[in-house]
């Protein structure tokens, strides 16, 4: 595994969804360097991928309410556990569960496994909302995939919270884990 700075050279063998990802960060003047490498579809397959990166991969979980009428990005470091209870009454909602995969292709146009924050330029009509634990945001970068878990980036978090999501009119909100 190579960590190279921006996008691949050949997008031919690259998924549409992904060489958006790159054509958007491009657009957008955010630096980032990538690595390619196995399916990483698992925390435990990320450590490696976290060392090289010298970043942290952060977890992504794609929740939702028991009535599947509000949808959530929840973005965490790797190592740390979530349990529903700790945020449902910080963003006051009912109990959150994982959300379905159709629910998760629908919106953010991912697959389980490749969960990312980048995937919320796909919801165009901000169906998903996006949460952030925030010790996330005690670190300069974070690794996360281009919406394919083939590849990972090193994004500033900055760059990711300042410039991505205002381009994609999303907004977080922090909670504390």
């Amino acid at each position: 595994m190579e960590l190279v700075k921006g996008r691949p050279f050949d997008i031919d063998n690259r998924l549409e969804k992904e060489v958006r990802v790159y054509d958007l960060l491009d657009e957008l003047g955010i630096e980032y360097e990538r690595i390619d490498h196995e399916e990483a579809n698992t925390m435990e397959a990320c450590e490696e991928i976290d060392r090289v990166l010298n970043a942290a991969i952060c977890k992504n979980l794609f929740l939702c309410n028991r009535q599947k009428t509000q949808f959530y990005l929840l973005m965490i470091l790797g190592e740390k556990k979530f349990k529903t209870k700790d945020i449902t009454s910080q963003i006051g909602s009912a109990r959150l569960s994982f959300a379905d995969s159709d629910d998760m292709e629908k919106y953010l146009d991912i697959t389980p496994g490749s969960v990312s924050v980048l995937g919320l330029m796909n919801d165009k009509e901000n169906h998903v909302q996006l949460l952030v634990d925030e010790d996330l945001l005690k670190d300069e970068y974070f690794g996360c995939h281009p919406c394919i878990n083939t590849s990972s980036l090193r994004l500033k978090c900055k760059d990711v919270f300042e410039k991505f999501l205002p381009a994609v009119h999303h907004d977080r909100i922090l909670v504390k884990l």
